[in-house]
């Protein structure tokens, strides 16, 4: 008899899925969304239009063209290995969408950081720069299958130990930054910020439109109104010359650098770079300064032409984070929380790698993830870069896999290994977890809130996503799921209202 299980890997930060298609969604070889009869390679909006015919070309936005991870037999490769990610852009994209009365582009949904944008209660670390926490249960999305979360949390460092921070912001006043929902978000966001930083750190303005021009020289926070004083001349107009936008931003950067300290240029757009320095060019240079010492943090805001992918894909260069403002509430919540505790970096090039049982593990998938999938012997090589993990950070990845036979409880299902190199460091230590049978739980109403919540997180983007392993648009019981765990959480009590919403748009409902 033959039982099969979940893995869910909780590493404090984000994770994704994969498989055969069930026949529940429209879909392409590619892994992109079409209409009926559309041409592949043309963008259209993902809703069906009321009349239930196909919907109509939109504005170029870029989400990428990524394709799920699909099953694979643990007799023919056993490893499965990936670099983590604490982004969570992608929740936001999402949130903002469905509160527009639009359901997201499929291409937009990433599993790991719709988990990874949720606090959950891992321990504090006692040795090491991170715990490692884990929990089973069977899965409440598909019979017979079982969950299993590996959860890590990242040391917090108290704000007066973070070390001194060289603060580069490059900001986007083109033309297309004049909607309320950029600029004017940018701005309220820096002066919050302002308030946020120690007396000890330096922050510095660069903004681009059709000119490059150095609005601040890096001052120290002390000085505030000199700061707010540039903060309020900021003015859209102009076309984007992010390229020369971004070497200055470097050689400010450069100039003011703290040795031992953290020094970030953090760039604030709505992702059109159309003239100066792109594409490959700026991905290179983006490597470069990260290792002479100058990360990048990249700052999405507003739609139109918005380019995910390629924002995504600077930050991940650049050692730094990715998110996505929607609000005045997210400025705040990204400015504040989230960007500081990724100046504080405590680990970085953390990498995962599981090897699964031949004899109790048939086939594994890992949901999410797509774009940091690594080879296996990348595990070990010190020169491929992984993610970077920052004060208090969480991150949860999740596997689904089938079990054979009926397992006992000392049978292991996989070992669970983590690379990661200091701070400063350049040479990668390990730990390593085995997971067992017993590990896995007796009932999904016994697992934790938290477990039970993340659960559901994962099924509402896999809906969304419209992915080949979601066992249909089960609106309603995501929506008991995470209304039962969501507690006094206003993070996750959003969440509970955004699935209504997306039930309300979803064709057929």
């Amino acid at each position: 008899m033959k039982r099969a299980s979940v893995l869910v890997l909780s590493l404090g930060l984000f994770a994704g899925c994969a498989g055969d298609d069930d026949g529940a969604y429209m879909g392409s070889s590619d892994g992109a969304w079409y209409p009926p009869g559309a041409d592949a390679g043309v963008a259209y909006d993902s809703s069906p239009m009321a009349d239930g015919s196909a919907a109509a070309p939109v504005d170029p936005e870029d989400y990428g063209k990524w394709v799920e991870n699909d099953w694979i037999e643990t007799a023919t490769e056993p490893l499965s290995t990936f670099g983590i990610d604490v982004d969570t852009a992608s929740y936001s994209l999402t949130r903002q969408s469905l509160n527009q009365g639009v359901l997201p582009d499929p291409q937009s949904v990433r599993v790991e950081e719709h988990i990874n944008y949720f606090k959950y209660d891992y321990p504090q670390p006692t040795e090491g720069p991170f715990s490692i926490n884990m929990e089973g249960a069977p899965s409440k999305f598909g019979q017979g299958y079982d969950l299993l979360r590996i959860g890590l949390q990242g040391l917090e460092v108290p704000a007066d130990q973070r070390k001194p921070a060289n603060l580069v912001f490059l900001i986007d006043v083109s033309g297309s930054m004049s909607d309320a929902n950029k600029l004017p978000l940018v701005k309220g966001a820096l002066s919050y910020l302002v308030e946020q930083l120690m007396p000890t750190d330096t922050l510095g303005i660069v903004a681009y439109g059709t000119t490059v021009t150095e609005l601040l020289q890096p001052t120290t926070v002390t000085n505030k109104a000199a700061i707010l004083t540039a903060i309020g001349e900021l003015a859209a107009g102009g076309a984007t010359a992010g390229g020369p936008g971004i070497q200055k931003a470097y050689a400010m950067a450069k100039g003011a650098f703290i040795t031992g300290g953290i020094n970030r240029v953090i760039l604030c757009t709505d992702g059109d770079f159309n003239v100066g320095l792109s594409g490959s060019a700026l991905v290179t240079l983006v490597e470069e300064q990260r290792d002479e010492g100058v990360t990048l943090s990249v700052l999405g805001f507003g739609m139109g032409n918005y380019q995910d992918t390629f924002l995504e894909d600077l930050s991940n260069k650049g050692n730094g984070n990715y998110a996505y403002i929607d609000s005045q509430k997210e400025a705040e919540k990204v400015f504040g929380e989230k960007l500081l505790g990724t100046l504080q970096v405590i680990a970085k090039d953390v990498k995962v790698q599981i090897e699964f049982n031949k004899l109790t593990v048939k086939k594994y998938r890992l949901v999410g993830y797509e774009n940091r999938l690594l080879m296996p012997d990348d595990f070990e090589d010190d020169s491929k870069d992984g993610g970077e993990i920052g004060s208090g950070h969480r991150v949860t990845a999740f596997y689904e896999m089938e079990v054979i036979g009926t397992p006992v409880p000392n049978d292991i299902l996989a070992t669970v290994r983590f690379r990661y190199k200091e701070p400063d460091g350049t040479v990668s230590k390990e730990l390593t977890r085995v997971i067992r049978f017993e590990e896995l739980g007796a009932s999904f109403e016994q697992a934790s809130p938290d477990f039970r919540f993340a659960a559901a997180v994962v099924e509402l983007a896999e809906i969304l996503r419209h992915s080949k392993h979601s066992q249909g648009a089960l609106f309603d019981q995501v929506w008991s799921i995470a209304a039962a765990t969501a507690g006094n959480d206003p993070d996750r009590l959003e969440l509970v209202g955004l699935v209504d919403k997306a039930k309300a748009l979803w064709p057929g409902q």
